[in-house]
């Protein structure tokens, strides 16, 4: 079974699919092999060396790697020049968008077999496969960071031989992953937070 990987072209987008950690791992399964696109992972730090060194083949052509490929692991869901390069019956596994009509009609209309990660169940068994948790979680603490380095005083109360400067206070509105992460990082930061939810369920968190 040929596993592909390829350079995201969503413009901002730097993640890839798989680093060379996961792909060490899947490279060890007998009969599985994987094959990525030279520079897929350079935006998220991760060189063709490490992909490499997990037992990964490296091509210098995405066109190539997604022809060859009966498994193709992507972040984002694929262009039309990248659906165009696959070849019918390829199973095709990333964040597909599922309300994206058009975009499903087209890798339907393809022969592609499209598994969209975010309709995952949120059970304890399906958790590894969570990635909207995952990134509403990075999304909580980055809120805050950005927040941070607008905002025109500091988070913490800071007490200076000039007087005192009183802590930063931080609304969050909406309490689920995110809201929780950016609490805690508001709260690491020094800041005054009060949150607001409209569930009843989430005060007791």
């Amino acid at each position: 079974m040929r596993i592909g990987i390829i350079k995201e072209t969503m413009a901002g987008e730097t993640r890839v699919a798989a680093t060379p950690e996961t792909v060490k791992k899947i490279a060890a399964i007998p009969g599985f092999s994987v094959t990525i696109e030279s520079g897929a992972g350079a935006a998220s730090s991760l060189l063709d060396e490490a992909y490499a060194a997990a037992g990964a083949t490296v091509s210098s052509s995405g066109a190539e790697v997604l022809a060859g490929s009966d498994i193709v692991l992507k972040v984002r869901a694929p262009g039309a020049d990248e659906l165009a390069a696959m070849k019918s019956g390829t199973h095709l596994i990333g964040m597909l968008n599922p309300f994206n009509a058009d975009g499903i009609a087209a890798i339907k209309g393809k022969g592609v077999n499209g598994f969209s990660l975010e309709r995952a169940p949120r059970t304890t068994r399906a958790q590894s496969l969570d990635v909207l948790s995952s990134q509403a979680n990075i999304a909580g603490y980055k809120a805050v960071i950005l927040a941070a380095n607008h905002y025109p005083k500091f988070f913490p109360m800071l007490m200076t031989a000039a007087g005192t400067v009183k802590a930063a206070r931080v609304v969050i509105l909406g309490v689920g992953v995110a809201g929780l992460q950016a609490i805690a990082t508001a709260k690491r930061l020094g800041a005054v937070i009060e949150a607001s939810d409209v569930r009843p369920a989430v005060k007791e968190q």
